[in-house]
């Protein structure tokens, strides 16, 4: 039986007393899946993560998440509901006063994980993502692609069921991005279900996933822009 993750049905939003953002937005994604997120600046990519992982509720319209109707569940329910979605967002967020490693472990202590098993999967991820040698530095010390990948590395490290990234390769050259992008795949295969906004078209070209389109405000579900082709990547690690 295949589960929805997430189910919009005629969901708009907006801001204050300024139009909507969001028009009439249906959609449906289904456990597994792999989504890019596309379209112009603007167009309302980054509110429509926020309605995913709870950040904002929707003006009018229904959502559900993993199941739960929204509208219907319980304060103190949404914050088991928000600890399946991973979130990379397109300013880090990333914690100053803490190392790379401390960053990315986070999510892990806050889940009681035993600290052998945090330093075994976090450095096996951080290597992974080319920050092996940076696992002591401050996020102040990186430069912008290093402080994403510690980011994406923060947002995987628990296998969340649903990983929403507004643009993570955005600061990486293209070599690094394929590699993420594997990297997300790698998670997908596990069960994880993503979607990924970017403006990159060549990596939407490159790996073939199914678009959620969005022009004005309005949203369409549609297939690859051609079959997917897969570079070879040598892949010294991953996520178990």
């Amino acid at each position: 039986m295949i589960l929805v993750i997430v189910k919009l049905e005629n969901v708009g939003l907006r801001y204050g007393v300024g139009p909507e953002v969001l028009r009439d937005v249906s959609l449906t994604l289904e456990e597994g899946a792999f989504h890019f997120l596309t379209g112009p600046s603007g167009a309302g990519k980054s509110s429509l993560l926020k309605l995913m992982y709870l950040a904002h509720r929707p003006t009018r319209g229904l959502i559900s998440l993993f199941g739960s109707d929204i509208a219907t569940t319980g304060r103190d329910t949404l914050p088991a509901l928000r600890r399946q979605v991973g979130v990379v967002f397109q300013e880090f967020r990333l914690l100053d006063h803490m190392s790379t490693f401390d960053n990315v472990a986070l999510p892990m202590r806050v889940a009681n994980v035993h600290e052998k098993d945090i330093r075994k999967h976090v450095t096996e991820l951080l290597t992974w993502v080319g920050l092996k040698d940076h696992m002591s530095a401050r996020p102040s010390t990186l430069s912008g692609g290093q402080q994403q990948r510690v980011a994406l590395a923060r947002a995987v490290i628990t296998r969340p069921r649903l990983l929403l990234a507004d643009e993570p390769t955005g600061n990486v050259d293209d070599k690094l991005a394929v590699r993420l992008l594997h990297l997300l795949e790698e998670l997908n295969k596990l069960g994880t279900t993503i979607v990924m906004a970017t403006h990159n078209e060549g990596l939407v070209r490159q790996f073939g996933h199914p678009r959620i389109c969005i022009e004005d405000g309005r949203v369409e579900q549609m297939g690859p822009l051609r079959p997917a082709h897969r570079p070879n990547v040598r892949m010294e690690g991953k996520i178990r």
